[in-house]
This record gives C-alpha cells, structure tokens and sequence, in this order.
C-alpha cells in the first residue's frame, strides 16, 4: 500500500472521514469511490474552473461606482463624471480603483466562505461564490454605471440583504423548490440561455470586455475596436481607427481564440488561463497594450500592482447598507427585490439539483437530494453575508461540475475550494490588476456554454416557444434581465391562458396545433408543499430535522408504526423475522460506475430481522 492509499485510508478512518461519510470510513450513508486526496484535487480543479470570477466580478461591480461620489463641476452638466474633461473626472476613476480592489477581496472572501460551509454543514461538492448574471443586473440595471440607475449602489445592497432574508425563510418552509417547479419548463431554460446573451453583450463592450461593440446615435449598436482616445466623449462611438485598437487583438487572439482552443481539448482552468495570458502581456508598461499607462490612474494602478502579496481590507463596500427608502425609490426597490428572489430561485436551485444529479445524488422518487435543506439555508445566508461585503447576489456554481468529474462527491470538495479562494485573498494586488480586455472574452465563453442549453427548448409548441424566445432576446436587447423575464411569463400566462379557456369553453373541440407537444406544467409539486421536517415535526418525531430512519429507532408511536410498516411491507410474510422483499435502498454512486443511483442493493447479515437490512455500500 503507497503513500497514497495509507493518506486516504487514515483519513477515512478518522472522524473527518465519517462526518464527510468517505468510503471505508464506516458511516451506514458512505459515498462510492470517494478518497481524501481526490476530493482536494477535485476542490483545486473547481477553483481554477471558477477562479476567474475574482476578477469578473469585481469588474462589473466596479462599474457601478460603489460608494464613490462625484464632485459637481459648475462648468460642466455631468453629475456622473463620464467626461474625461471634467476636473473630478480622475479622482472619481481613482475611487473606482480602490472600489475594484475591494471587490477582488470581497469576492474571494465570500467565496471561500460560502463554500467552506456548504462542504461542512451540506456536504455537497458545491462551490459558491457571487453570482454571474445578477452583478450585471446588479451593475448596468439596478444601479447603473456610476450611479446612473434607479436607486443608488447602498439601496440595491439593501436589496441583496433582504432576499437573503427571504431566501432564509423560503428555504425553511420548503418554498423554494414549489417556486421553481411553478416556472414553466422553457421558460427557465430561456432564462439561462438569456443571461447567457446578455454576459456576452457585455464581454463586447468597452468598460467591462474587450471593446468590439459601442453605442451610436443612429444605430442600436455598432462596431467599435477603436482606441479609447479616438472615442467620442459623449456618444461613445468611435471617430475613427474601428477595429485597430491592439487591446481588442490581444483579447480576440489570446483570450478568446486560445481559450476556446484549450476549452475543445477539455484543458483545466482553461479560462483562468486565457484571462492571466492576456494580463501578463498587459501588465509590462510603456507598451501599445500596457493596463499601467504613464498617467495618475495608470500609475495609482502600478503602485498598487507592485505589492504582490498583500492583504487589502475592504475600505468603501463593507457595511455598505442604506436603510432610509424614500417613497419615491419604493416601487423601484421591490421590483429590483422581485427580480433578484426570482433568478436567483431559477439560477441557485438549477444549479444545485443539476449538479446534484451530476454526482448522482437526485432521488429519483422525491426529485431531492441529501441534505437540500440545508444547502439551502447556506445559499440564503450566504446572500445576506455577501451584502455586507459589498457584493451582489451569491449562487451555487456549474463550474463545479470541474471538480465532480475529477472524482469529488463529499463536502471535501467545496472545502478545499474554498481554502483555495482563502489563499487568493492575500494576492489581491494580482487579481486587481486583471484589465477588461483580459475577461471580455471569458464573458463571451461563459455566455456561450449558458446559451448550450437552448437546443432544450420546446420549439414545437408556439405556446412554449414564443414566450421562450421573448425572454432570451429581450434581455440582451433591452440590456435588462427583468424585462426579459416579465415578458416570458406574461406572454407564457396569455397564450397558455387563452387556450385554455377556449379548449374548455369547447368541450376540447378548438385546441391548437401541436398541443399535445405542449410542456408539461402543474403547480403542485411530488411529496407536498410542506418540507420533510415540518411533517415529521407534525406526527411527533423528536429529532424532526433527521429523516427517518426505522432501521435504529424504536418505534413507541402509532403513526411512526404505520409509516414503519408501510415502508417495511405488509407483514403478511409467513416468517415475521424475514426481511422485506420490496425495499429499494440508494446509494452515492460516481458517475461513470456501473451501478446507477437508485438502483435496489440489499445487504442481508447473518442475524435476523429488520435490522439486518442495511444500505447498499
């Protein structure tokens, strides 16, 4: 026996081998083919999937401005200093710099926070970290660049703490999962796919991509690539030099090109390595592409980038909180409320019964998985958490998926991610000086495998596939997520609604074509609204936040009885000590290994009895 096989044997003997429930480890729920030392490589491999995120995010919330201010100018009618004329023009960017800064610890803070707790109190290879998607509506809707939205980056942070709240009490009661099964089947899968759009319109962009797409007077949008000094100041669009800026050829070839090509041979951290390519050429100064260029932004940059290893503490997001609603901002802060509860319950609860599924831990009758309540509660406060530091919303990651096919299938996984975005704190000056141009492509790729997923769309029926297609093109058109999610649903809700009554009114004579095709849909959701806890807490079970288990408790009260011998059998057998003959036990299978999950495993001992009937292992 090597090295190796003692390690994860030790460790499968030891108490964190059984709290995580590693094979060997002689927990009755033990999971397949799990290991230590696979479950950190697995953690590793899902950080560098999602590491890229760091920088992203802090990006886009930096656009926002955070709690900067701009100083008015009585020469100059420009209250959110976008005119490089303007004298609080630099010391605005400058705020915004340090604003960047504490996003990049933020973010990796959060992150490995959230993860942290989702392997230790759910035990789910699950990482989490704030959310892609909702920091643009966050960033270009809700607050907008430099403070141009609705409400102000304090208010929306509000927003994001009280969904949390929200998210906290829905998961006790059970309601998240009843909300989601609510959303009509095309419409969740063009909800993704148009968030998808939408990250890629702005990986296009100047602020936060590689500059390929601006604005014009004329036209929605037109073709850019200039550089920034030949941008008009005003209109955005370029006077002249379209598509010969070299920032825009160092992100096409170098982000978007290289990556895609290390994403076709399935390279590892393919992403985060086509983002640190196009940084380190970046970072050298007086070059055609440097991100440090000779003037007080550039050079407050470079002061900071050449720090290295650092601790930055969050000095403009922390507690960044505005509790005063003034009435005119009231119906602005529940609407931005309503969107983010609702793309939020699509985006976390997908994500977590998709990843779930994909390390085969989907019960196939209940349509849950092992300890859901509890990722949950993780989720939601991870949200609240997250407002405190300045951030959007904080989701489950499909990049995890990285790590559960390098193996990971206990909480192991998303706790050595999170140690790995722990570490990533001290090296903020690195992360912070990732340019745009760097994570513009990344963007673009992230919103190329989000939009995958509309090949699932029922295109047959127009009753799915109208309200289908007006989510996912509004929300790159309208550069809002919340007009394309009000669209779907109110035209879903009429044309559906519509037919209905007709087919009703007409005995089912006047139907549409392809109706039968339609999208299966109900509002009741298998097993009940109410969560697991709350019925055994109603039919007296003590230990209510534990599932049943009739094989180690005694039975002492007539429903536990009943539930006991419904589960049992009959008891008509003629031997009263013979095991039960239809008991179909599941087991954590890897992906890949021959048993499937859900398949009927029975493991007879020796001595008689229903205790005899234990769990497949």
């Amino acid at each position: 026996m090597g090295w190796v096989e003692k390690t994860n044997m030790a460790v499968a003997k030891s108490v964190i081998g059984y709290r995580f429930r590693l094979e060997f480890s002689g927990h009755r729920y033990e999971r397949k083919g799990s290991r230590f030392l696979t479950e950190m490589r697995a953690g590793v491999a899902t950080f560098f999937a999602m590491a890229y995120i760091i920088s992203v995010h802090a990006s886009i919330m930096k656009d926002t401005g955070g709690t900067c201010k701009c100083a008015p100018s009585p020469a100059l009618k420009d209250p959110y200093c976008l005119d490089p004329t303007n004298p609080s023009y630099v010391p605005y960017e400058i705020c915004k710099g340090t604003v960047f800064q504490d996003m990049v610890t933020a973010t990796a803070a959060i992150a490995a926070l959230s993860s942290f707790c989702m392997g230790v109190f759910a035990n789910m290879p699950i990482a989490l970290a704030p959310g892609m998607g909702m920091n643009a509506y966050f960033a270009y809707q809700v607050v907008g660049r430099n403070g141009q939205g609705s409400i102000s980056y304090e208010l929306a942070l509000t927003v994001i703490f009280v969904e949390g709240l929200v998210f906290v009490a829905l998961s006790v009661l059970g309601l998240r999962q009843w909300l989601a099964c609510a959303i009509p089947t095309s419409l969740k899968i063009a909800s993704g796919t148009g968030i998808g759009l939408y990250l890629a319109f702005i990986g296009l962009t100047y602020s936060s991509g590689i500059g390929l797409v601006t604005g014009d007077t004329d036209l929605p949008v037109k073709l850019g690539g200039c550089k920034l000094s030949l941008r008009d100041p005003v209109t955005g669009v370029c006077t002249s030099g379209i598509m010969r800026s070299p920032n825009l050829w160092l992100a096409i070839i170098c982000g978007g090109i290289f990556t895609a090509f290390l994403m076709m041979y399935r390279v590892k951290g393919a992403i985060i390595a086509g983002t640190l390519l196009v940084s380190i050429i970046s970072w050298p100064r007086n070059t055609p592409v440097t991100y440090f260029e000779n003037d007080d932004i550039g050079n407050n940059r470079f002061e900071f980038f050449k720090q290295i290893v650092t601790f930055h503490p969050i000095r403009k997001t922390l507690l960044a909180q505005d509790w005063s609603i003034a009435e005119d901002q009231t119906g602005q802060f529940f609407i931005a409320l309503a969107t983010f509860l609702y793309v939020d319950i699509l985006d976390a609860t997908g994500t977590l019964y998709s990843m779930a599924r994909y390390c085969g831990a989907i019960d196939e009758t209940t349509q849950d998985f092992e300890g859901s309540a509890v990722a949950y509660l993780v989720d939601a406060f991870s949200i609240t958490i997250g407002s405190l530091f300045g951030s959007s919303s904080v989701t489950a990651y499909i990049e995890s998926g990285a790590g559960i096919s390098e193996g990971g299938a206990t909480g192991l996984t998303a706790c050595s991610t999170g140690l790995c975005f722990l570490v990533s704190i001290f090296f903020a000056p690195i992360f912070a000086s990732i340019p745009p141009w760097a994570t513009g492509c990344t963007l673009v790729l992230v919103g190329a495998m989000m939009a995958r997923a509309c090949t699932e769309i029922n295109w047959r029926y127009i009753g799915d596939s109208v309200p289908a297609f007006l989510t996912l093109a509004i929300m790159p058109f309208t550069y809002s997520i919340a007009y394309g999610l009000i669209a779907g649903i109110l035209s879903w809700s009429i044309l559906n609604g519509m037919a209905w009554i007709i087919t009703k009114a007409s005995s089912g004579r006047y139907i549409p074509h392809d109706y039968e095709y339609r999208d299966y849909w109900t509002y009741k959701v298998r097993g009940g609204l109410l969560p697991g806890w709350v019925k055994r807490l109603a039919k007296g079970k003590r230990d209510f936040w534990r599932e049943w288990d009739f094989d180690a408790e005694v039975l002492t009260s007539r429903n536990t009885y009943a539930m006991a011998k419904k589960q049992r059998g009959s008891g008509t057998s003629a031997d009263p000590e013979a095991p039960p003959q239809n008991v179909v036990m599941a087991s954590w299978q890897m992906p890949g290994m021959a048993t499937s999950y859900g398949a009927p495993q029975l493991d007879y001992e020796d001595s008689s009895g229903p205790e005899s009937v234990r769990r497949g292992s």
